[in-house]
């Protein structure tokens, strides 16, 4: 008689390594990756631009927490000097933060994720 459809080895193999093996790794990983996430979201990371004329610090979640401004460096008559030095620490602080979450998920390196 001939043996009914399935799996070759069973459904307890897949490719030669055990699926429930390979669950409890995966599950594993899930954790370790979430915990990741968490302490990278409760981290601050701060910039700082123009000689420390501003500075910014944010959350991993990229929450502004803080924003310094030196008085000197308030002037009515060139506003736009001041945008860009507060958006240039901005974009400096969110880099960094990028930067952390990319190393810290680098090291699960799943293709495909990042």
């Amino acid at each position: 008689m001939s043996k009914r459809g399935g799996f070759p080895g069973g459904m307890g193999n897949f490719g030669g390594m055990n699926i429930n093996k390979l669950m409890k790794e995966a599950k594993k990983m899930q954790a370790d990756m979430e915990k990741s996430q968490e302490e990278i979201a409760v981290k601050e990371f701060e910039n700082s631009v123009g000689g420390g004329a501003v500075s910014v610090k944010i959350t991993g979640e990229k929450v502004i927490k803080e924003i310094k401004i030196q008085k000197d460096v308030v002037d009515p008559e060139d506003i736009e000097t001041l945008q860009d030095l507060i958006m240039t620490c901005i974009n400096g602080a969110m880099k960094k933060a990028d930067d952390a979450v990319a190393d810290s998920m680098g090291k699960f390196n799943i293709p495909g994720l990042m």
